[in-house]
């Protein structure tokens, strides 16, 4: 790397009889004042041009090899999994009998005995009535509904009672009741993605049975909970393995393994994609919805950017069990604006040819006009640019023909922190190459007008790039199928990085964040084939 546009660093561009020169163009200038006018361009070409004087070739600056490294990030994206409800509503059905319990029983105390004050005492007018109360308690079709984390399901019951023998005076009389009994299902997932479900009884007569029979109220309600108890233990136990029809974690085990993969977000200039390595599988919680049960998941995993060809899948690992804790929807990943360096070497070129209209100012030289060529950039060392200059140079009013050669550069690409505009800041002078007279080039070159037009050439501005790629991503993440997952994304906020150079060109890394949701939708088995009759 060479010195810069201030430095005294000739020794590092030349050899001795560089050295020579430069003592030269130090000393000429006062003993040019014994000289007759018109002879001074003539001495400056001399001493600039002369073969004795010709820096030393210098090579060009090494190109970089190095690649855009791949982003990477730590998403939770929400991956539900449905489940057909219908399967829960069956397993309760299979497991509640129509008739929950039948009643045959003899109470002598159906109407306890009525008493009347009689001289400050409670005294007995009547004695207690016995009866014989048979019937049966019946129940409805279940119907589930949600409410919160829990799955209600609603048992509508109907008792049909009877009091017979009623103190050996009415024959029997017969009373109808309904109530609302729910079973709160609470479902949790065991180590194994093994579904469990606890239940609790909620229950409330909305019409209690009962007769009215000499001003008394007879019900039968008393024993209501102790029958629907077994009954909803009964039922706690059979659901585990009701449910285990529903195949759940082969389900999980499916959206796992597919997981693994590669999304492509822009398809070319340049292309893009995202890799997703799962790393966890959040469980939190579940909720109940037109009919289908649906299981939170979250899918933390590794999401990383690569720019060009399709990044190899990375291998599946075996299914954690469920894990507890996250934020599923939460998405965060980089996309990379990539500028080649052929984008800015006309960008530099129109820029000098601009400025070369009108000749340049060189201090002991008088105006000089310059001819620019070929403007070659590409990334060197220590996250640098490197920019050749094919010029051509020669005083006004010389008659020894033009000076020409390749000057080089580097300079550090910078930008402030979220901005897309591009600066570029200690630019240092590299030496010449195919240099005629070189000197002269080199004195341009270290000219500070000279090295601010190269600098202000080089500044860019990656905003409309930004923006078109954030078009193209918000549209390849919107809403996509990738194989057995449909895929929908939101960008909610754009969060602008470091530029660097690499081998390949400039990389702005662009940190978007973001909703996520995946549903894992597995196509349907083919219908089997029947067999050729022959």
């Amino acid at each position: 790397m060479g010195s810069g546009p201030g430095d005294d660093g000739e020794g590092m561009i030349v050899g001795k009889a560089g050295t020579a020169c430069a003592r030269a163009e130090t000393a000429w200038p006062p003993r040019a004042r014994l000289c007759p006018r018109r002879l001074l361009p003539a001495m400056a070409m001399a001493v600039l041009a002369g073969c004795s004087c010709s820096p030393r070739a210098v090579e060009p600056p090494p190109r970089s090899d190095e690649r855009i490294p791949a982003a990477h990030e730590s998403s939770v994206i929400a991956v539900p999994v449905d489940m057909d409800a219908a399967l829960l509503t069956r397993a309760i059905e299979k497991s509640l009998p129509r008739t929950l319990w039948t009643i045959d029983q003899h109470s002598d105390r159906c109407i306890p005995p009525r008493r009347v004050r009689i001289l400050g005492r409670r005294v007995a007018v009547t004695p207690p009535i016995s009866c014989t109360i048979v019937g049966t308690v019946t129940r409805g079709p279940v119907r589930l509904r949600g409410e919160g984390p829990a799955i209600i399901a609603d048992l509508p019951i109907r008792a049909r009672i009877s009091a017979r023998d009623i103190g050996g005076i009415l024959k029997g009389e017969t009373a109808t009741g309904s109530a609302r009994v729910q079973a709160i299902i609470r479902l949790t997932l065991a180590q194994d993605w093994s579904p469990r479900g606890t239940i609790r009884l909620r229950y409330d007569w909305t019409t209690p049975p009962g007769i009215d029979f000499l001003g008394q109220r007879i019900t039968f309600t008393d024993k209501a909970d102790a029958h629907l108890r077994p009954i909803i233990r009964d039922l706690e136990r059979r659901l585990p393995r009701e449910l285990q029809r529903v195949h759940l974690r082969a389900k999980v085990e499916g959206l796992w393994r597919g997981a693994f993969r590669s999304i492509l977000l822009n398809e070319r200039n340049p292309p893009v994609w995202m890799r997703l390595t799962p790393r966890r599988l959040i469980y939190d919680g579940h909720i109940f919805e037109q009919g289908q049960l649906r299981l939170n998941l979250g899918l933390d995993a590794l999401t990383e950017t690569f720019v060009g060809a399709r990044p190899a899948d990375p291998a599946p690992t075996p299914l954690p069990p469920p894990a507890g804790s996250g934020q599923p929807g939460e998405l965060r990943f980089f996309i990379p604006v990539v500028a080649d360096y052929g984008q800015i070497e006309p960008v530099i070129l129109r820029a000098l040819v601009r400025r070369s209209a009108r000749p340049f100012d060189l201090p002991g030289v008088g105006p000089v006009m310059v001819r620019f060529g070929k403007v070659t950039a590409y990334g060197t060392r220590n996250g640098r640019i490197a920019v050749g200059l094919a010029m051509a140079a020669q005083p006004q009013g010389s008659r020894l023909g033009e000076t020409h050669g390749v000057v080089w550069m580097t300079a550090r690409p910078v930008n402030a922190p979220n901005s897309a505009t591009i600066r570029f800041e200690d630019l240092a002078l590299d030496g010449i190459t195919d240099g005629i007279g070189g000197n002269l080039l080199l004195r341009l070159a270290r000219e500070p007008a000279f090295s601010a037009l190269i600098a202000q050439s080089l500044t860019q501005n990656f905003a409309n790039d930004i923006d078109g790629l954030l078009v193209k991503v918000r549209r390849a993440i919107a809403e996509r199928q990738e194989g057995d997952f449909a895929i929908r994304a939101r960008i909610a906020s754009v969060e602008t990085g470091r530029i660097a150079a690499y081998g390949t060109g400039f990389y702005l890394p662009v940190r978007l964040t973001g909703q996520a949701h995946i549903d894992y939708r597995p196509a349907p088995a083919p219908p089997a084939q029947a067999p050729a009759r022959r």
